[in-house]
C-alpha cells in the first residue's frame, strides 16, 4: 500500500459521547488531515464515523477518538477498515440515525 493510497475507516464509539461536543471534535480533527466522510449520533447513544483518506491520517483520527473531547468518556470502539469509495467530497456532521 502506498503512502498516498486512500482507505476508509468506519468507527462506532460508545460511552459518554453524546452532548459533549464529540461530533464537532471529530470534524475539527478531520479538516487538517483532509479527510472526507461524515460523523453522526446514533439513536442508541453512540457516535458513528465514516472517514476516507490516507491510512496514517485515519490512524491519527482513531487515536484521537479513543480519547474524545474533554467532557467525553469513551468506553468502547468498534472499527472496520475498508477500501475507499471516493464518494465524499468533504467531511460533514450528519443528523442522528
Amino acid at each position: 500500500m502506498s503512502e498516498q493510497e486512500q482507505v476508509r475507516l468506519h468507527v462506532t464509539i460508545d460511552g459518554r459521547v453524546q452532548g459533549v461536543g464529540f461530533r464537532y471534535f471529530v470534524l475539527e480533527n478531520t479538516l487538517p488531515r483532509q479527510l472526507t466522510g461524515w460523523v453522526r449520533n446514533t439513536w442508541d447513544g453512540k457516535v458513528e464515523v465514516t472517514a476516507e483518506g490516507r491510512r496514517k491520517d485515519l490512524e491519527r483520527l482513531l487515536e484521537l477518538v479513543r480519547r474524545g473531547p474533554r467532557a467525553a468518556s469513551v468506553t468502547a470502539i468498534d472499527q472496520e477498515w475498508l477500501p475507499a469509495t471516493g464518494e465524499f467530497s468533504r467531511f460533514e456532521v450528519r443528523g442522528t440515525s
